[in-house]
């Protein structure tokens, strides 16, 4: 029986992510930033002609958009849609195959490595929005004072919305329409397994704590950290205290 369109359409998009040079771009572009081939091909252990030809394939396929300034090419995942599929499909990876034993070992083998991972565990960017224990902190914080509902699913309430307001924190105004994006939803955290918020919300409240310097990032990774402005800020809004 011959495949149907969707089957051939999945099959495509595994075989994309199946190669693991173009997993660790996107796993690495999940940090919301535009990156260089050349930084990419760094990153992946790979050569410059490589890494060029596997984002040429990731650029066609949509996955990937493409940015030139200059004589800079610069690359980044194409829209908050992507983010969200690779950053679930990568926990569902990792949750199934830990489960089976087929992970290769993922302790830290350098002082280096144990530092990121420990830095990211804490606090990280996901894409657009917060992660880490620091994401899960705000999302619990939101929820416990009642400017974030679960009762049929995430939704930001009115009181959540005069909050919102009342901090300067503003929504795009498509989001939740067609066509636009969710106002608020549950990401699955890979390192909590429980869930921080994306969707708009999330998208807005990490561009708020980066504009207002209550987080800065800590190198070219993921993981950022508190300011003691921050910790200040997120004490007095959240609730949440940061060691």
């Amino acid at each position: 029986m011959p495949p149907t369109h969707r089957g051939s359409s999945l099959a495509a998009l595994a075989a994309l992510l199946a190669d693991p040079t173009r997993a660790e771009f996107c796993s690495a572009l999940l940090d919301g930033r535009a990156w260089t081939a050349g930084e990419l091909a760094r990153t992946a252990g790979v050569a410059p002609s490589t890494a060029s030809e596997h984002l040429s394939r990731l650029i066609a396929s949509g996955l990937l958009a493409e940015e030139r300034q200059g004589r800079h090419r610069y690359v980044r995942l194409a829209t908050p849609a992507v983010a969200t599929l690779i950053e679930d499909v990568t926990v569902f990876a990792e949750t199934v195959f830990a489960e089976a034993a087929e992970l290769p070992d993922r302790a830290p083998h350098t002082l280096r490595e144990a530092t990121r991972q420990s830095a990211e565990a804490r606090a990280r960017t996901c894409y657009d929005h917060l992660a880490g224990r620091l994401g899960v902190a705000v999302a619990d914080a939101l929820l416990d004072r009642g400017l974030v509902s679960d009762d049929a699913g995430l939704a930001v309430t009115e009181r959540g919305r005069a909050w919102l307001a009342a901090q300067a924190i503003e929504l795009p105004p498509r989001a939740g329409r067609p066509g636009g994006r969710p106002v608020v939803r549950g990401c699955l955290d890979w390192t909590e397994r429980r869930n921080h918020l994306g969707g708009a919300l999330g998208a807005a409240l990490c561009r708020t704590a980066l504009d207002r310097a209550w987080v800065e990032r800590i190198g070219s990774g993921r993981a950022v950290r508190v300011t003691p402005d921050g910790g200040r800020a997120l004490r007095e809004l959240f609730g949440v205290e940061v060691s």
